[in-house]
């Protein structure tokens, strides 16, 4: 089994990667792991993906990485797996709302890969395999500061977190029909811009934490003896 372990940055799956590499070294199963970075933002992210998925042909790609919550009621460094994904700043703002391709007409709700106006990962419940609470994910490429542009947000979409490149896992790998998760780890409460208040090592920690146990699960569920 081929596994793409990927992130937009190197540091969110880096404290997890060696002991990783360890523990393949030492068992005789058939798991490959190949880890990635695809840069921060949907495009870039997309496009370096896809190239990886073309290259490696996977069995399994894991999105790893922070986010921000639209819930404060959601204690930071909680781990999710996100089950649906929302284009959250593909659009247009006017008449103080906010209107998206879908109420422009320029998309239709079904219009492959979107169901529903989303992105879902139809396969999640195959691959959930710790049983993390499955959230609603809202993907930007200018993290949301505004107040009046959060609440409108919240209001449209009801999300519960905010990355910069969950949405481009979810097209790119249903496009291509491979199957995929994405974990994220709360580090920031959305809008919150004093870092002081964030908890990024500790969200780091436990979703590297979190990959290490899923990769366990991985084994056992799909490479056993």
């Amino acid at each position: 089994m081929k596994v793409i372990i990927s992130a937009a940055t190197k540091g969110e799956w880096l404290q997890s990667s060696e002991i990783i590499n360890t523990v393949l070294a030492k068992t005789n199963k058939p798991l490959q792991v190949i880890f990635h970075a695809g840069g921060v933002g949907m495009l870039p992210y997309a496009v370096k993906l896809m190239t990886c998925l073309y290259q490696e042909k996977p069995d399994l790609v894991i999105q790893t990485g922070i986010a921000g919550s639209f819930k404060n009621d959601m204690p930071l460094g909680k781990v999710v797996v996100v089950a649906n994904e929302i284009l959250g700043d593909t659009g247009v703002e006017e008449n103080g709302g906010w209107k998206d391709l879908f109420d422009m007409q320029l998309q239709q709700p079904n219009d492959s890969p979107f169901i529903n106006c989303s992105l879902p990962n139809l396969q999640l419940k195959q691959f959930n395999l710790l049983g993390m609470d499955a959230v609603t994910g809202l993907t930007v490429n200018e993290i949301s500061t505004s107040q009046q542009r959060i609440v409108h947000l919240k209001e449209k979409y009801g999300p519960h977190i905010e990355s910069m490149e969950g949405a481009a896992l979810h097209f790119v790998c249903t496009e291509m029909n491979i199957p995929f998760i994405q974990i994220r780890a709360i580090s920031n409460y959305v809008g919150e811009r004093n870092k002081a208040n964030w908890q990024m090592k500790e969200a780091l920690t436990n979703l590297n934490e979190t990959i290490l146990l899923y990769l366990e699960c991985l084994l056992t569920t799909f490479c056993p003896d």
